[in-house]
């Protein structure tokens, strides 16, 4: 073999061998998740007072669905004197008309409910949450991002976990309000669930640090106040504070069985908007948080999984050079034959593939009578996860490096069911024309190794092939569509309003 094959190889073996690793550790979800999720969990007492609560209802251009927000809010089944609410409204549009609209409304019913408008945008929804919490009159602090309806039970519901004084957060689990809208939003439904389900219960049960999502969960204010603060120099400021508050010495509790729906992403960009900022902001909390967790007294098993959480996006970088290394690897394949690379091929298949459709079934089985159903999403699920790479690795690249964007939230339209996709204004869409003729270029690249994987009978890689291809595919052209739509209607809307 010439240098360059032999250094290509290399190179991919490599790859591969990380990519393994991180597999592994889906496995090691699966151990955790299997050994502990059936461990009981119950308050240790009754309050006999109910604690006073603030709900802060954190808001940016959220018109569809604001008035659905709070109408939910003050429908909570809560003794109206023991609960506050805060709209941190820091919108440009006429979100502000249609909030302070409904705030006065339910101010004029009885309820302590604040407007709260910021001029500037200063860390943004850190920045909020900040400021709204020193304006706070509660003990305890429930979070709802804006597509979120919570059920009028939430708080009946979890609030008595805090009778234990060493708890300082409470997760609840998302539900789907829109999972069966498109191929798109079933598809992030079951990664959401492998997430909320699998990992969360895993590491919650088993000691391990697990964090806040941002939203559907409820804080000891006091936990927020000793673990330093919202801080905004990360763009995941849930995951920062989660980590923060239980190097701290703060317990959290997950309640898998308190479900909160909300809205997903109906839009291609909107999904890989909110990839990106969720995938760049855990690189950013890596690098601010790791050190500190290896120099605290935490066991080595606990440091290893946090490590192991918050670096979990780098396999993106790994899945993006082994889509790269495909085509010059697969010459070499040609010439060694097929069965010389089995020693590379068999840890990938069965400690990345394998493992991540195992990791996905067991969410499904453990939510769904149907699960089963849902065993046949599992091919265009693996696909779409790979075609992330290139968006992925941008953002881990970026906090890796340091570079600052600002806060950029997913477009929200209250869209529930397939009736409303024609009469929803998709005024909030995102587009980004780069990342799309990207992946559009790595849709033709797979085809042309599709091409030369057939014509030199080297067959065992084609399921690999063809995901990529799709995936790619699928990502690009259903971005290019629902752009061209949302292009079409804001050219025909006689107001302009983008």
């Amino acid at each position: 073999m010439e240098a360059w094959e032999v250094a290509c190889l290399v190179m991919y073996c490599c790859v591969v061998a990380l990519l393994a690793l991180y597999g592994s550790h889906r496995y090691q979800m699966l151990h955790l998740y299997f050994r502990n999720h059936h461990k009981p969990i119950s308050p240790k007492g009754m309050f006999s007072t109910p604690p006073r609560v603030t709900v802060q209802l954190p808001l940016y251009n959220e018109s569809e669905v604001v008035e659905r927000l709070l109408r939910a809010v003050a429908a909570l089944d809560y003794p109206r004197n023991r609960l506050q609410i805060q709209v941190l409204d820091d919108s440009d549009d006429e979100t502000r008309d249609r909030a302070r609209a409904v705030v006065d409304d339910l101010a004029a019913q009885g309820f302590d409910i604040q407007y709260i408008a910021r001029t500037l945008r200063v860390g943004f929804k850190a920045g909020a949450l900040a400021n709204g919490l020193s304006h706070a009159s509660g003990e305890f602090v429930l979070i709802l991002d804006a597509d979120f309806v919570p059920p009028p039970e939430v708080l009946r519901h979890s609030i008595n976990y805090f009778t234990d004084p060493a708890i300082g957060m409470l997760q609840m689990r998302w539900g789907h309000l829109n999972r069966g809208y498109s191929l798109l939003t079933r598809l992030q439904s079951i990664f959401l669930d492998g997430h909320l389900i699998i990992e969360h219960l895993a590491r919650n049960r088993s000691g391990r640090f697990f964090n806040f999502n941002g939203t559907a969960g409820i804080w000891r204010k006091r936990a927020i106040e000793e673990a330093g603060g919202w801080q905004h120099d990360t763009l995941t400021e849930d995951l920062d504070l989660s980590y923060r508050a239980q190097l701290a010495g703060w317990k959290f509790i997950y309640l898998p069985k308190v479900v909160v729906p909300a809205e997903i992403p109906v839009e291609m960009n909107a999904f890989k908007l909110q990839q990106h900022r969720w995938t760049k902001g855990a690189a950013q909390t890596a690098k601010k948080i790791l050190p500190k967790m290896w120099g605290s007294r935490f066991p080595l098993a606990v440091k290893i999984e946090a490590t192991f959480h918050l670096t979990s996006n780098i396999s993106y970088i790994l899945m993006f050079l082994v889509a790269l290394l495909t085509l010059p690897v697969l010459h070499i394949r040609s010439q060694l034959g097929w069965e010389k690379l089995l020693v590379v091929d068999v840890p990938l298949f069965s400690l990345a593939t394998m493992a991540v459709s195992g990791f996905y079934i067991a969410s499904q089985r453990a939510l769904y009578p149907d699960w089963k159903q849902q065993i046949k999403y599992l091919p265009i699920l693996l696909a779409l996860g790979m075609s992330l790479c290139i968006n992925n690795t941008r953002a881990v690249l970026e906090g890796l490096v340091g570079h600052q964007s600002g806060f950029r939230r997913t477009p929200k339209y209250g869209v529930t069911d397939r009736c409303e996709r024609r009469t929803k204004k998709w005024r909030y869409s995102t587009q980004n024309n780069l990342l799309v003729l990207l992946e559009l270029i790595m849709a033709m690249y797979f085809a042309v190794i599709l091409y030369y994987a057939l014509a030199v009978d080297l067959y065992l890689g084609v399921p690999f092939f063809v995901l990529f291809h799709l995936g790619f595919l699928y990502g690009s052209v259903l971005a290019t569509v629902q752009t061209h739509i949302r292009s079409k209607w804001v050219h025909l809307r006689p107001d302009g309003l983008r």
